[in-house]
């Protein structure tokens, strides 16, 4: 998978993909990311991405030119499964979306800033709109991150155990079961005595069960 990410500033993501699961992703060749300097696409001599709204108002928007250059490049020399901008208003990011990326080999991601890029761009160069949540952040750059980890880790070979993605909350609209590990006491308090037992059906059933009624009382809407 190869996902390029339009930034005006790029070193905000130099962090999370250098470290952890998405970096073996990267060193094994699973996944490449790479991130574009959209002040690399102004054409003017002070890198100029953003001017003040038509009609007034606070706030500087990001001009259609310079992502509409970018866009262009980067479609001459690849082929995109999806061009998604990162914004407040788009589709709230879930499970099934980030399932549904993982299966495309192509992306592009615009990360926003200021008041938000000219509508043109969404108009004819955007397929898709992704917000991580009902709140407003500097710039699209986290979200981006947080969308390339949810997806990159559903790749076959990322994680060392395949199937530890298909147990994770919201695969199958539940929230996962609690999980327990060594010490089997501590402080007085133990481990459900069914997690030791070795019966692998009754475990699971005991998991099933714990994820339902913790479903039930922490996220009701996913039941339905």
């Amino acid at each position: 998978m190869r996902i390029d990410i339009i930034s005006v500033v790029p070193d905000l993501l130099n962090g999370p993909f250098d470290h952890s699961i998405l970096k073996r992703a990267r060193d094994k060749g699973l996944a490449e990311v790479n991130v574009i300097n959209l002040r690399d696409y102004s054409t003017s001599k002070q890198k100029q991405v953003d001017d003040y709204a038509f009609g007034g108002g606070a706030g500087m928007v990001m001009m259609i030119e310079p992502i509409a250059n970018c866009i262009n490049d980067l479609k001459s020399k690849c082929n995109y499964d999806e061009i998604i901008y990162m914004s407040p208003d788009g589709e709230l990011l879930n499970q099934k979306i980030c399932n549904q990326l993982s299966l495309t080999r192509n992306l592009i991601i615009l990360c926003g800033h200021y008041k938000g890029i000219d509508e043109r761009v969404r108009e004819h160069f955007i397929t898709r709109e992704i917000s991580v949540g009902d709140y407003v952040l500097s710039g699209g750059e986290l979200p981006a991150a947080i969308l390339s980890d949810a997806v990159i880790r559903l790749i076959p070979g990322v994680l060392n155990d395949e199937t530890s993605a298909l147990t994770d909350s919201f695969q199958d609209n539940l929230l996962a079961p609690p999980v327990y590990t060594r010490p089997a006491e501590y402080n007085g308090w133990k481990v459900p005595e069914i997690l030791m037992s070795g019966h692998t059906a009754n475990v699971e059933k005991w998991r099933y069960e714990r994820a339902v009624e913790r479903t039930k009382q922490r996220r009701p809407d996913l039941l339905k």
